[in-house]
């Protein structure tokens, strides 16, 4: 089969690799779409172990099991179901995994790998192949932080909402908050293609950096530092900052009166537990139209090094990587 190796200083090959041969309690899959993801840059930019790709789509390959020939989703963190974590419903937390299929397991950027059966999400014939992958990051990323602070900060009782970084996740936030009833959603990003996006959408834009105005709920989705101390600035008191973006290197937080002088909440997700996967459904089903202007290119294995740099250059929003 053909997959991909990032090797590490911007560079992808694509070559013949080993059919995966499932385990117990594995399924093969054959990959029909793999969606491209910005925090596979990290990996991109220093290298990855297994093949990468998280956002993952294709047909189940494995005569005499249930889910056969069924068009399933890849659910990414590996989890035993039987630890606290697993049974109180919170699978992308399990205490007893570590494991996230594309990261430390193979991945998508290739034609087949083998998934443990209960990390497939089967997807409603409805649900075209361009747009099922979308379910995973940027539906269900986002939409699990805004429902999680939702009781904290309800839409009707919510003035203005800032939204940080219009990429995928942060439109993915932008329509899930508006689809839950809030109204006045402002987005913030350097990139002014980004912002017109954001703008066709209904939301109103916010100069990147600007501390002139206050927000009862900020949505962080591009993971900057800058972005997020100065979401603990201008954050209202009582407020809530939920940090979705992600960041691996440290993160020095400077206290100053604007942030000492107030109560707010500060609010971590990951991911999201299956039991929203059919919230998921439903909120692509009612968004069907917003959510296709996103992907914005399909192409095959071969063009992955040209593709994946442009869209770690900012020129495509949410590319596929598409397998026939």
């Amino acid at each position: 089969m053909q997959a991909a190796i990032f090797h590490g200083d911007q560079r992808i090959t694509v070559g013949e690799a080993p059919m995966p041969r499932p385990a117990a309690g594995e399924v093969l899959l054959r990959v029909r779409r793999t969606a491209l993801c910005g925090s596979d840059t990290k990996l991109w930019l220093s290298g990855a172990r297994c093949t990468p790709g998280h956002e993952i789509f294709g047909v189940a390959q494995q005569p005499g099991h249930a889910l056969d020939g069924r068009r399933c989703l890849v659910y990414i963190p590996v989890h035993c179901g039987d630890c606290a974590s697993c049974l109180a419903g919170d699978t992308q937390m399990c205490l007893s995994e570590s494991v996230l299929i594309g990261w430390n397991r193979p991945g998508g950027y290739a034609e087949y790998l083998a998934v443990p059966e209960q990390c497939l999400l089967p997807v409603p014939d409805d649900i075209e192949d361009e747009l099922a992958p979308l379910l995973l990051d940027t539906i269900g990323t986002a939409a699990h932080g805004i429902r999680f602070v939702q009781p904290l900060v309800p839409p009707k009782a919510t003035g203005a909402v800032l939204v940080t970084g219009a990429g995928p996740v942060g439109i993915g936030a932008l329509i899930a908050l508006q689809n839950i009833g809030y109204t006045d959603v402002h987005v913030s990003d350097p990139r002014e293609e980004r912002l017109q996006l954001a703008e066709s959408f209904g939301a109103r834009r916010h100069p990147a950096g600007d501390a002139s105005k206050r927000f009862q709920l900020i949505v962080e989705c591009s993971g900057a530092h800058a972005a997020r101390s100065l979401g603990m600035e201008i954050v209202l008191p009582r407020g809530v900052l939920i940090l979705i973006g992600e960041n691996d290197k440290p993160w020095p937080v400077q206290e100053n009166k604007a942030i000492r002088r107030k109560d707010f909440y500060m609010v971590r997700t990951f991911y999201f537990p299956k039991s929203d996967f059919p919230l998921n459904v439903e909120l692509l089903r009612s968004e069907k139209a917003r959510y296709r202007k996103l992907v914005d290119a399909q192409f095959g294995i071969h063009q992955l090094p040209e593709m994946f740099r442009r869209f770690a250059a900012g020129e495509l929003v949410k590319p596929l990587l598409a397998f026939a």
